[in-house]
C-alpha cells in the first residue's frame, strides 16, 4: 500500500508540473502574442517592397526607352543639317555658275531653295521631339531614383522586423514601422513627382 501512495504522489506531482509547464506556457503566448503582428507586418512589407521594386523597373525602363528615342531624334536631326548643308553648297554652286540663267539650272535653283527651307522646319520638329524625349528621360530618372530608395529602406525594415522576431526586442519592430513609413512615403512622392 506504501507503493501505491507513492505513485499516486509521484502522479499528483507529474500532474502539477504538466499544468505549471501549460499554465507558463500560456503566459509565455501571451507575452509574446506581438510577434504574430510583427510576421504579419513583414509580410505586408514584403509585398509592398515587391510593388515598389516594380515601378523602379518600370520608371528605369522609361528611362532607357527615352534615352534610345532621343539619340535616334538627334541622329536624324544630324541626318537633316547634313542635307541641308549639302543642298546649301550646290545652291551655292548653281547661283554663281555663269549657266545660272538657264531655265532649267533656275528651275533646280528653286527646287534647292525651297528644300533647304523645308529642312529648317523640319529640323525644329526633330529638334523639339528629342528634348521632349529627354525630358520624359530625366523625370523617369527621378522617379526612378526615389523608388529606388524606397526598395531599399523596404529591405531595411524587413530586416529590422526580421532581427525584431529572433531577438525578442520589441522596439525593432517600432524601428521597422517608421522605416516602413518612410518608404511609403519615397514611394508616394516618386508617383506624385
Amino acid at each position: 500500500m506504501n507503493e501505491l501512495q507513492t505513485e499516486i504522489n509521484d502522479l499528483k506531482e507529474f500532474m502539477q508540473d504538466l499544468k505549471a509547464d501549460r499554465a507558463a506556457a500560456k503566459e509565455k503566448e501571451k507575452r509574446e502574442a506581438w510577434t504574430k503582428y510583427v510576421s504579419l507586418s513583414v509580410v505586408i512589407i514584403a509585398v509592398i517592397a515587391a510593388v515598389a521594386a516594380q515601378w523602379a523597373g518600370k520608371y528605369g525602363g522609361q528611362v532607357s526607352m527615352s534615352q534610345a528615342q532621343a539619340s535616334d531624334q538627334w541622329a536624324f536631326y544630324q541626318a537633316k543639317s547634313i542635307k541641308q548643308h549639302m543642298d546649301d553648297a550646290a545652291l551655292l554652286q548653281l547661283t554663281t555658275s555663269p549657266a545660272a540663267s538657264d531655265p532649267k539650272v533656275a528651275e533646280q535653283i528653286k527646287k534647292l531653295q525651297e528644300t533647304v527651307g523645308r529642312y529648317d522646319q523640319e529640323k525644329a520638329d526633330i529638334k523639339s521631339k528629342a528634348e521632349g524625349l529627354e525630358q520624359r528621360r530625366n523625370e523617369a530618372g527621378k522617379r526612378g531614383g526615389k523608388m529606388g530608395l524606397a526598395v531599399s529602406i523596404f529591405t531595411v525594415a524587413i530586416a529590422s522586423a526580421s532581427i525584431c522576431m529572433v531577438t525578442k526586442k520589441k522596439p525593432l519592430w517600432f524601428v521597422a514601422l517608421l522605416l516602413a513609413a518612410f518608404a511609403m512615403l519615397q514611394m508616394i512622392q516618386a508617383w506624385t513627382s
